[in-house]
């Protein structure tokens, strides 16, 4: 079992109560703040090293350092191997700002995308615009719906109701 794969079953696991799943992730969340906190003061340095390196320079268990790189690959300007990695791999840090931003709004994460970091990062105006761009990405715009007495918009020539409205 890959070192995901036993993230993902303790971290999403069926067999915890809701008090332990919750003190879990609380504890969890306390550390992925830190971590951010770290990373948001040297936005433009690139953190390289293995997995265990990084959970011991920060202070986490592996598996929580695996929890950490599975919520942040989608943030990186180079994905890191996630679904291969093991303790040895060699994982970077070198995230996008603006995704890394708009990925904590999608996840609703309000406790990292509000931490004070971010505000040497971008002013008030850049997060407001980062943060409706993220809202907005979910939006589905419908079309306006074709009548069924309208000529058909295949070009055909012939009314909707006899083309394509079969």
């Amino acid at each position: 079992m890959s070192l995901l794969e036993q993230w993902r079953d303790d971290a999403y696991s069926n067999k915890k109560d809701k008090r332990e799943i919750e003190r879990f992730w609380n504890s969890y969340f306390e550390k992925e703040k830190k971590i951010y906190e770290i990373l948001l003061a040297n936005p433009d340095e690139t953190v390289s090293g293995t997995v265990k390196e990084l959970a011991d320079k920060y202070g986490i268990t592996l598996m929580e350092m695996v929890g950490f790189l599975d919520g942040i690959n989608d943030s990186l300007k180079v994905a890191n191997p996630i679904d291969e990695m093991v303790e040895d791999t060699v994982v970077n840090l070198g995230f996008d700002k603006e995704l890394l931003y708009m990925n904590m709004v999608d996840a609703k994460a309000d406790w990292l995308y509000n931490l004070p970091a971010w505000n040497n990062i971008f002013d008030e105006k850049k997060k407001k615009e980062l943060y409706l761009k993220q809202k907005k990405s979910h939006t589905v715009i419908v079309g306006k719906k074709v009548g069924r007495n309208e000529p058909c918009p295949c070009g055909s020539g012939k009314k909707y109701k006899y083309c394509c409205g079969r």
